[in-house]
């Protein structure tokens, strides 16, 4: 009987005292908590106008009341772009029209707006839809191929302007904000992911590669194409252009690979646009066909990179240079022709009017030669 009165007594001082220990720890761990300050950051709000709209509070833990914010303010400048493709005369008669559309954003109060040149090329007739679902008619002022980017114009009351951020100062795991209309269908959609990465680069196919993307992880679908890419301070980072889904004949499935062009870009090449009507590219008047090691190999060449020169333009810069057909371009002035550079990348790091060398493979023998460039007007 002793022993089960001790045994008794030893388990309830053990119980007192874990009831006790806890009530004391959690009541220490709940000051502790409340001693923290919640971590919060100044973040300047611009407003669809243009005009800063001060500095607000934000909590970390608060992002989805930011990101309402931000969207609330750009959404009215991103519009719905609807083109019509006329028909074609083709061996089984004549086809119908065909309506395309996508995505953009106005940059100026009087109606300059923003968009991808895949998004209004070869249409016949345009018109966008605004934030407020009005169509306005609309005609594309200039553009810019190589950059896949477009400036249409519009006129009327326009309800919002985006502001263009400054897309060098992008970081790997920004957060960012995708607005369009994917599939055309779902106007003004939003998306939100992170930078993945910037100074991305993808080949077209068509000769070229286009440089300095940003990569991001916002869902971007068709129809997205000319949408604006915000960052977190309501600014217009970037202009959405491409996904990937896959590559050659691999059966993978990739998602989350979306592309942008950088805000910096098309802030260059708009404003050229509007200031005189058109975008000057530098011309040197050849073409060419890109060399790579498999070619090489293929016809025994002795260089595995560069542009083999199949036509020379009459009185062309590259004409009046002495560059002539079945060249090899090896080097146009410091950029040599390599698996991250091909030949229109290397002509674009210069300006119209820009005196460069051209280093070509004639034969057996090297030769440098100088050229004037003259402005490509498209």
């Amino acid at each position: 009987m002793k022993r089960a009165i001790n045994v008794l007594f030893i388990c309830v001082l053990v119980l007192v005292s874990g009831f006790f220990g806890a009530v004391i720890g959690a009541s220490i761990i709940t000051q502790r908590f409340e001693a923290i300050p919640q971590e919060t950051k100044s973040v300047p709000l611009i407003t669809a106008a243009g005009q800063s709209g001060g500095q607000i509070q934000v909590s970390l833990s608060d992002i989805s009341s930011m990101i309402i914010t931000i969207v609330e303010r750009v959404e009215p400048a991103v519009v719905k772009v609807v083109g019509e493709i006329p028909g074609q005369i083709t061996f089984f008669g004549m086809t119908s029209d065909q309506e395309v559309s996508g995505s953009g954003f106005i940059i100026t109060s009087d109606g300059y707006i923003v968009t991808n040149n895949h998004v209004v090329e070869d249409v016949d007739t345009l018109y966008v839809i605004l934030s407020d679902g009005t169509e306005v008619p609309a005609e594309v002022v200039g553009r810019d191929v190589f950059a896949d980017l477009a400036i249409l114009k519009t006129d009327g009351q326009m309800p919002a302007v985006a502001v263009l951020g400054d897309s060098d100062q992008l970081k790997p795991g920004e957060t960012v904000i995708a607005i369009g209309s994917p599939l055309g269908d779902f106007r003004n959609s939003v998306t939100v992911g992170v930078i993945s990465a910037t100074g991305r680069m993808i080949d077209t196919g068509q000769g070229y590669e286009m440089e300095n993307l940003i990569q991001t992880d916002a869902a971007i679908n068709s129809g997205n194409s000319g949408g604006p890419l915000v960052n977190l301070a309501g600014e217009v980072v970037g202009i959405n252009t491409l996904v990937v889904r896959g590559s050659g004949m691999s059966s993978a499935i990739a998602e989350g690979l979306g592309f942008a062009i950088p805000s910096n870009t098309a802030l260059l090449i708009s404003q050229q646009i509007i200031e005189q009507g058109y975008f000057a590219r530098p011309y040197l008047g050849v073409q060419v066909q890109h060399i790579n090691p498999d070619i090489a190999a293929r016809y025994e060449l002795s260089v595995e990179w560069g542009a083999y020169v199949t036509r020379v333009g009459a009185n062309s810069p590259a004409a009046k240079a002495g560059v002539q057909t079945g060249d090899i371009i090896l080097r146009i002035g410091e950029k040599g022709l390599d698996e991250n550079t091909q030949f229109l990348n290397a002509l674009f790091y210069y300006q119209p009017g820009d005196q460069v060398e051209i280093e070509v493979l004639r034969g057996t023998e090297c030769e440098v030669l100088k050229a004037r460039l003259e402005a490509l007007n498209i």
